[in-house]
């Protein structure tokens, strides 16, 4: 287990005022994660991660995008056009999240049958 304790080169999750809490939760909420696998394929408009996720609402993919992109995990570049073009991509930090995530959510996929016969018990 790595030790998360406070140092001058990196957070401390642990510890309620670390802004590394925030970030977090961003990565990890409902629509974080299934935003970051999403643009783990590549560069994406709105209208396709919408596609894709299945469940979220423009205004919570909207909030989610703009999250993300203040926490420097995605590019947001718009094209001066009619109608507008917006096309979302992930930064250097954002794929190396991704990846992790990416990892996580393969782990739950092959252990989901037992994970759920567990909830059953």
């Amino acid at each position: 287990m790595k030790n998360f304790s406070n140092s001058a080169e990196r957070g401390c999750v642990l510890a309620s005022q670390c802004p590394s809490r925030q970030i977090l939760q961003h990565l990890t909420n409902r629509w974080g994660v299934l935003v970051m696998i999403v643009l783990m394929k590549g560069t994406k408009r709105f209208s396709e991660i919408r596609k894709e996720i299945e469940g979220v609402s423009e205004r919570m993919l909207t909030q989610t995008l703009q999250q993300l992109e203040q926490d420097g995990m995605l590019n947001r570049k718009s094209y001066n056009t009619v109608p507008p073009h917006v096309e979302y991509s992930l930064t250097d930090y954002g794929k190396e999240a991704g990846s992790r995530l990416v990892d996580l959510v393969d782990w739950l996929e092959e252990n989901l049958a037992g994970i759920l016969r567990s909830q059953e018990k």
